[in-house]
C-alpha cells in the first residue's frame, strides 16, 4: 500500500467545479492582483477569526515580515522567537533588520517555553513571536503577560494553526498581530503561495495594507518606500471557497490523530500531546522516538511517506552562525530534533491508510 503525506489532489477534485468557477469570476473581471475577491476573503477571514481587520498579502513570511515593519522594528532591535520552526519566522526578523533572540520550548508541546522568556529581554527588545506549532496554540495568557509588563508586543506566528484555539479563543486573535501562511499544504491552503495578518488595531492594518503596495493608499500616492507583496485574485476567491470546508477538514485531522493515538499507545514512542488550554488542529502528526531514522526508512521501503519538521533548529542552521549560539545552547530544541517524525495526515485520509501506517509502525519498532 502506498501512502502519501499528504494528498491535495484528491481534496481539489472535490472542489474542481468551484475552484474552476473562481478561475472564470477572476477571469471575467481582470482582477487579477488584490480586488473583489481578496477583500472578500479578508471580510471572511476576520469574521473566522474574530478580529477587526485582515490584511491579505503573498505569503506567510510576508505577513511576518510586513507586521514587525508596521511596528516600526527595524536596524538594531531585537526579536524573541524559537529556534524550533520554520526558518521564514526568523526571515522576516532579518528582512527588517532586527535580530532574532532565540529561547528554548517546551518539551510536552514543541511551543515557546514562557519561563525562558524573561530572560532573554533587553532594553533593544522591540517584539515576542510564538510559534504556534503544528496546529497547537503557545500557552499564550503567561507570554502575554510578560510582554504586558514589559510593554513589548506579541505577534503570534499562526501559519500552521489555521481554527486552533486556546482557551477557546481563534489563533490570531490572542496577540497584537497574527500572521498566517496558506501554503497549498497548510489547513487552509491557496493553490498557490498567499498570506494574511489579522488584527484589531486598525491603524496597524492599514500600515501593513500600505506595506505591502508600494506605501500606497492611492494609486501613485505613495507615503513611504513599501514592497510588492499583495495577494493576487485568484488566491483569495480560493481561499474563500475553502475557508467554508476548513472546521470540517480539522475536525478530520483530529480524528485521524485520535486513531493514530489509540493504535501507537502500545509503542514506545512519543504521541502528540494536546493541552488542557488547546484544541488542536493538527496540521501535523509528530511523534518522537529514539530510532527515527531507522524507522523512517523502514516505513518508507513500506510505501509510507514521512517528514521532519524541523531536524536542524535554526541556531544551528548557517543562515544564523553569525548568531554565535552552539550546540547544548537549546537543549530542548536539540533533543526534539534529532527525535521526531512526522506522519501522513489529512483531510479524507482513509481508516485503512491510517491503520496501515500504524501496522508498519508497530512492524518496526519489533524489528528495531
Amino acid at each position: 500500500m502506498k501512502v502519501p503525506f499528504l494528498d491535495l489532489k484528491s481534496l481539489h477534485h472535490e472542489l474542481k467545479d468551484e475552484l474552476l468557477e473562481v478561475f472564470h469570476r477572476v477571469l471575467h473581471t481582470s482582477a487579477f492582483v488584490l480586488g473583489p475577491e481578496v477583500k472578500n476573503f479578508e471580510q471572511e477571514f476576520a469574521t473566522y477569526t474574530s478580529t477587526d481587520h485582515c490584511v491579505a498579502v503573498n505569503s506567510g513570511t510576508a505577513a511576518l515580515h510586513l507586521t514587525l515593519a508596521a511596528l516600526g522594528v527595524g536596524p538594531g532591535d531585537e526579536v524573541i522567537t524559537v529556534a524550533h520552526t520554520f526558518i521564514a519566522t526568523a526571515e522576516a526578523i532579518s528582512a527588517v533588520g532586527a535580530k532574532p533572540v532565540f529561547v528554548d520550548i517546551s518539551a510536552d508541546c514543541y511551543t515557546m517555553d514562557p519561563a525562558l522568556i524573561e530572560a532573554a529581554i533587553t532594553s533593544r527588545t522591540r517584539a515576542i513571536v510564538p510559534v504556534h506549532l503544528y496546529g497547537q496554540v503557545a500557552d499564550m495568557d503567561p507570554i502575554l503577560a510578560i510582554a504586558d509588563r514589559h510593554g513589548i508586543p506579541v505577534i503570534e506566528d499562526a501559519c500552521q494553526a489555521h481554527g486552533a484555539l486556546y482557551k477557546g479563543r481563534k489563533a490570531g486573535s490572542l496577540g497584537v498581530a497574527g500572521c498566517f501562511s496558506f501554503y497549498p499544504g497548510k489547513n487552509l491552503g491557496a493553490c498557490g503561495e498567499g498570506g494574511a495578518v489579522t488584527t484589531n488595531d486598525e491603524a496597524l492594518a492599514q500600515k501593513i495594507a500600505m506595506w505591502r503596495d508600494h506605501g500606497s493608499v492611492k494609486k501613485y500616492e505613495h507615503h513611504f518606500p513599501g514592497l510588492n507583496l499583495r495577494m493576487e485574485g485568484l488566491q483569495g476567491g480560493v481561499l474563500s471557497t475553502k475557508l467554508k470546508y476548513l472546521d470540517g477538514w480539522n475536525q478530520q485531522r483530529r480524528e485521524v490523530a485520535a486513531q493514530y493515538d489509540a493504535a501507537l499507545a502500545p509503542l514506545g514512542v512519543l504521541t502528540p500531546a494536546e493541552m488542557e488550554y488547546a484544541h488542536h488542529v493538527y496540521h501535523l502528526y509528530v511523534i518522537e522516538t529514539d530510532n527515527r531514522d531507522q524507522l523512517r526508512q523502514q516505513l518508507s521501503d513500506a510505501g509510507v511517506e514521512s517528514g521532519l519538521h524541523y531536524p536542524i533548529p535554526l541556531h544551528l542552521q548557517d543562515a544564523y552562525s553569525s548568531l554565535g549560539y552552539k550546540c547544548g545552547d537549546f537543549p530542548v530544541t536539540e533533543r526534539a530534533a534529532s527525535r521526531i517524525l512526522s506522519l501522513p495526515l489529512y483531510p479524507g485520509m482513509s481508516h485503512e491508510a491510517v491503520a496501515y501506517v500504524a501496522a508498519e509502525l508497530h512492524e518496526s519498532c519489533h524489528v528495531s
